[in-house]
């Protein structure tokens, strides 16, 4: 049977991009690595943008190349997107993922507390925005937040606990910018609708091109 996951709607979305730099003083004001690989940037193939004086910076994308980078090839699904829910470095998250999580009866109890496995990594969303409709997987988290399972599981669209970057509850790929038909190329007015969606039911699109299968790569772990 088709699982059913509610939508979340009007959230303010931001933009980020494997090789993005924004703030070399913050935790997490590097996207070099994600929350779940440490050599994220490098697995991914590369800046998911252009160089310019050697610093990733974004691009507009368009349907012509199906949203695709327009300078480089990458290893990994270009539609990707972070939600503000680490079930693998955030105690709170991880403590309580098998409660929270609508997926956790995947995972085995003896591995409930396995740092080297998430339940939310490559789990694929659906996205709206107007007319538009995209797909993506979750290969990041924040934005913010770390363990908001009130507004990512939540079924009664609850708002996100974070109030940076605009209040944003999910950050997209320059792929889902373009997408999307943000307005914004990198900016906090563009807002989305959003929903989990079971793999099985991802309908044909750019975004099946390259599915992103690696797990957590953790150099400490």
């Amino acid at each position: 049977m088709k699982a059913t996951y509610p939508w979340h709607r009007r959230i303010v979305s931001t933009t980020f991009w494997v090789g993005e730099v924004f703030d070399v003083g913050a935790a997490d004001g590097s996207q070099v690595y994600s929350t779940y690989d440490d050599a994220w940037q490098r697995h991914y193939g590369g800046c998911d943008g252009i160089l310019v004086s050697k610093v990733c910076r974004t691009e507009r994308r368009t349907a012509a190349n199906g949203y695709y980078p327009t300078s480089m090839k990458p290893r990994e699904n270009p539609f990707y997107l972070d939600l503000p829910f680490d079930d693998v470095n955030d105690p709170i998250a991880l403590a309580s993922r098998m409660r929270v999580v609508p997926w956790a009866g995947r995972l085995s109890a003896a591995r409930a507390t396995d740092q080297r496995v998430s339940l939310m990594k490559n789990q694929w969303v659906e996205l709206r925005r107007g007319s538009h409709r995209c797909f993506g997987q979750v290969e990041d988290a924040g934005p913010g937040k770390y363990h908001d399972a009130r507004y990512v599981f939540g079924t009664k669209d609850q708002r996100p606990a974070n109030r940076r970057y605009g209040g944003a509850g999910i950050d997209v790929s320059p792929a889902l910018n373009g997408c999307l038909g943000f307005r914004e190329l990198n900016g906090q007015g563009d807002r989305v609708d959003w929903r989990f969606v079971d793999a099985k039911d991802v309908p044909a699109g750019p975004w099946r091109r390259i599915v992103t299968t690696s797990g957590v790569w953790n150099v400490d772990g």
